[in-house]
């Protein structure tokens, strides 16, 4: 079973929203500090925001004041609301735990027009 469902994703123009989603079925999602990632193309896998088990979240400079990451336990399941989009935020987008990561989910593709 694929430890993680990314969905939410899609072609939006600069300046719109997307809220991505996470379906979590590892066993340790209740302990799991828990972000988001960013693949840019032809760039490596990147970090942008995560959240601790307690929902108290941190932000990379770069989304800081347009993304918002959010957790639900009952749901298991993992959020990041996206405003302001820019070209730059074009990729796709994972989830994972922090801490010895999982094997990686397919990911959900955002695309930001200009």
């Amino acid at each position: 079973q694929v430890p993680f469902v990314e969905s939410g994703g899609g072609l939006v123009q600069a300046g719109g929203s997307l809220r991505l989603s996470c379906e979590v079925s590892a066993m340790t999602f209740s302990i799991d500090t828990m972000g988001w990632y960013h693949r840019a193309p032809g760039k490596p896998r990147e970090l942008v925001a995560w959240v601790n088990r307690v929902g108290s979240p941190n932000y990379e400079d770069s989304v800081k004041g347009r993304f918002t990451i959010s957790r639900d336990s009952a749901k298991k399941s993992v959020y990041l609301q996206m405003n302001s989009l820019k070209p730059e935020d074009t990729g796709v987008y994972y989830c994972n735990r922090l801490v010895s990561p999982y094997s990686w989910g397919q990911g959900t593709q955002v695309t930001v027009s200009t």
